[in-house]
């Protein structure tokens, strides 16, 4: 390490501990708490820390193995709210507020999941990646942040780390006053039908017709396209073990999801003769070829893993395409999972928690965009709790509180003033 970048964390350091009323001494006694560390924080914190937390591989053994996790925490005051943001994946960007944190003006407290990023242990042993274990992660990390932090705790998350939020609320229910999960899918089986059918569906006819084109265009000029991938390979350093072809054919049926996913328009759709850079440009803008190389297995595979073996996923429907896939035979995303491992789904970990949010999860939010491939397999309601879902009309994987209309918007803060005692300010 340069002494610039140790004379840089040193004078970090010392600005937050100058401004943190002893926080930093606070949080280094906390138990399992091995290392903290001042980060660069938006200007709303008074102060921001990396926590390293000793966590038990598995928490029903904890005299096991063990691991340590990332937790960022951006602080105002210990007495003001705590906005708990569960991410289903690694953290990127630890000290910028979320949207939550910022309606509320609160201190934000960001956990990565279990083996991803840095808070993976030095070998994947995976049967310890469980909703329930990642859930005893979190309510450790809570108990031990509660001896500094007196105010109303709110959950939340987004996508994979909306589902996670509702997972630690249905294992630790009493951890939190309240839980907002942004567009956070509840699949009830190892690849859910019900994607298919919302594919089925969306949009309108011509804009499913101009997808489907396109995809059989995509298909019929593979070996004039396929040579092109070089380009892309090098340019981002990939490789593609499972072979380019398959990669590339696993990227078209792919495309429909991502699509409808993160809201793009068929404007943006080349017509089926284009040049073939085009085509393939536009293939891997929606749906992106890098989740298909070695690269992208590697990252997402714990994420595969969780969706294979219990909370659920998605798989193809091939009908207009049969005689033009050369690779691909029969289509699971079951191939970017780990290999020579058990990916026996338990379908009593959705369905639980399924049934324990229907009939038991009180003061919940759940937020979904319209048009988003995930809200097909949304929370459905009961009536049994005072839980409210909220579509965005129009709205995609992209929906947030703030692109909201301005009714559902309203809907939101009444309930979390309701639920937290607190005033909510509009950002």
């Amino acid at each position: 390490m340069t002494q610039r970048v140790i004379l840089f964390l040193v004078v970090c350091s010392g600005m937050a501990r100058a401004n943190d009323d002893g926080l930093f001494k606070k949080l280094q006694a906390l138990p399992d708490v091995v290392d903290v560390a001042a980060i660069k924080t938006d200007t709303m914190f008074r102060a921001g820390y990396e926590l390293r937390v000793r966590q038990p591989l598995d928490h029903a053994n904890p005299g096991g193995g063990t691991f340590l996790q990332s937790v960022y925490v951006g602080h105002i005051d210990e007495a003001s709210p705590v906005l708990f943001e569960t991410e289903g994946y690694s953290v990127r960007g630890g000290g910028r507020p979320k949207e939550l944190a910022t309606i509320l003006r609160c201190n934000q407290i960001i956990v990565e999941h279990r083996f991803f990023g840095t808070s993976a242990p030095d070998s994947l042993v995976w049967k310890y990646l469980t909703t329930k274990q990642a859930a005893d992660d979190h309510h450790h990390i809570t108990t031990l942040l509660k001896r500094i932090y007196k105010g109303k705790w709110i959950s939340s998350g987004t996508s994979k780390g909306g589902q996670t939020a509702l997972f630690y609320r249905y294992y630790y229910p009493l951890d939190v006053d309240a839980s907002v999960a942004y567009v956070a899918p509840v699949n009830l089986s190892q690849e859910d039908p019900r994607i298919i059918k919302f594919l089925r569906t969306v949009g309108t006819p011509e804009e499913r017709d101009r997808i489907r084109e396109f995809q059989i265009a995509l298909l019929k000029r593979e070996k004039e396209i396929l040579p092109l991938m070089d380009g892309i390979a090098e340019k981002g350093n990939l490789t593609f073990s499972i072979g380019k072809a398959m990669a590339y054919e696993y990227s078209v049926l792919e495309y429909p999801c991502a699509f409808w996913q993160y809201g793009s328009s068929t404007a943006s759709i080349p017509p089926p003769d284009a040049p073939p850079d085009t085509m393939l440009s536009c293939l891997d803008r929606v749906a992106n070829l890098f989740f298909y190389s070695d690269q992208g297995i590697k990252a997402y595979q714990p994420f595969q893993y969780q969706a294979y073996t219990e909370i659920g996923y998605y798989g193809y429907d091939i009908t207009d395409f049969r005689g033009l896939l050369t690779a691909v035979r029969d289509p699971t995303n079951v191939i970017l999972a780990p290999k020579n491992t058990d990916l026996t789904f338990n379908p009593a970990t959705m369905y639980n928690i399924y049934t324990w949010l229907r009939d038991h999860g009180n003061n919940i939010i759940y937020i979904y965009g319209e048009k988003d491939l995930w809200g097909a397999t949304a929370m459905e309601l009961s009536g049994k709790t005072n839980a409210i879902k909220i579509v965005n009309p129009g709205g995609s994987h992209r929906t947030r509180i703030g692109n909201l209309p301005p009714e559902q918007q309203k809907m939101v803060y009444g309930a979390l003033e309701e639920w937290l005692g607190i005033h909510v300010g509009r950002p």
